[in-house]
């Protein structure tokens, strides 16, 4: 085995192993997310953050670049250059095999350890029970009728569309900072979040934000309608500072949001958590509560499971390449793929877990 493949197959080998003792060991996982992780990460976020761009994006770019070149490119050579072919096939398969090891190992340390920690409802509700349909529908109407409140704070345009208000980046830090102070995960330095400049692929796969582990950037659609925004911004924090599992990031952002100063960011989670707790509802079929929402009020129902603006895809339409249904379809099978092989046995499922959290944190057990 020539030397040049030995360093990058022990880092292989070693990622390998902290995959499988993360597996079998809750303790070590915890232990690396709230002691290593926040120390080897925290150098390269700020790296990261200092750039304007979203360099996981460039360099998906610049991976789908070398595949559409890289291969062909090697081929020809092997063809044309008959006498050098051993030469190439060795340069190529290094490249190859350290870009597997980056990817891999990056993965590994700042995500796939992520998902065998403790979950957040032991370490934070340790003593919950299940809950019920009446608290299901006491959460529902508390969530509608501060919804319906907040609805009437928000600045909104000509027609009739939610409008920010705030500066969002330094509001999302400090709401973050602020959730911090009963989660400590949450503390420490946050980046400006980065929009995606391909955020049309992002709508296409029905993305509204994105985390990179191998960058270690939070990464939001720039197309979404604005009212996301907060929310979004603040689950990728999450993310950031190691909470992978979506039901929890999920469960951070509403925290972090409905915590908030600002009356936008507010409002933009109590809007996402009503949109989980009515699938809920209508999940578990609980017909008592169906009455409830027609007392959402009309600013509500405007804003609410607002994705993008009315007119988007007829107005972005020349962008689309591959149809819009079939990126959605091959991003919700990868994305359920991920999280099943990351040990979360319901797949993306597992992001309607957050009505749980919402009820251990609203309904706790009476002492």
């Amino acid at each position: 085995m020539k030397k040049r493949f030995i360093l990058p197959l022990i880092i292989l080998c070693i990622a390998l192993l902290l995959n499988v003792i993360a597996r079998l060991s809750t303790g070590f996982s915890d232990f690396y997310v709230m002691n290593i992780f926040p120390v080897i990460s925290t150098p390269f976020i700020f790296l990261s953050g200092l750039l304007p761009f979203s360099i996981g994006e460039m360099m998906i770019l610049l991976g789908i670049i070398l595949l559409l070149v890289g291969v062909p490119l090697f081929i020809v050579l092997l063809i044309i250059k008959k006498h050098k072919r051993r030469i190439i096939a060795t340069a190529f398969s290094s490249a190859l095999l350290w870009i597997i090891t980056f990817v891999f190992t990056t993965e590994t340390l700042n995500c796939f350890i992520m998902y065998h920690c403790t979950p957040f409802s032991e370490r934070y509700f340790p003593s919950s029970q299940s809950h019920n349909n009446d608290e299901l529908t006491q959460l529902y109407e508390l969530l509608i009728n501060e919804s319906n409140a907040l609805a009437k704070e928000v600045q909104r345009d000509e027609k009739g569309c939610f409008v920010l208000s705030v500066d969002l980046m330094p509001t999302a830090e400090k709401a973050m900072k602020n959730a911090s102070e009963k989660y400590p995960q949450l503390a420490g330095y946050y980046p400006d979040a980065k929009p995606v400049a391909f955020s049309f692929v992002m709508s296409q796969m029905g993305l509204l934000g994105i985390y990179f582990p191998f960058s270690l950037e939070a990464n939001y659609n720039a197309h979404m309608c604005q009212v996301n925004l907060p929310n979004t911004v603040c689950h990728e924090y999450a993310h950031l500072k190691g909470i992978i599992q979506e039901d929890e990031a999920g469960f951070i952002a509403f925290i972090a949001s409905s915590q908030s100063e600002s009356a936008d960011f507010r409002y933009s989670g109590y809007l996402n958590a009503l949109e989980y707790v009515h699938n809920q509802i209508y999940t578990n079929n609980v017909s008592d509560a169906f009455y409830l929402t027609d007392t959402i009020s009309p600013e509500v129902k405007k804003d609410w499971f607002s994705f993008l603006p009315d007119d988007y895809w007829e107005e972005n339409k020349e962008k689309e390449i591959i149809s819009t249904e079939t990126v959605d379809t091959i991003s919700s099978v990868a994305t359920d793929t991920s999280l099943k092989i990351n040990g979360v046995s319901d797949g993306i499922e597992s992001y309607n877990r957050m009505v749980t959290l919402l009820l251990d944190y609203y309904f706790p057990p009476e002492i």
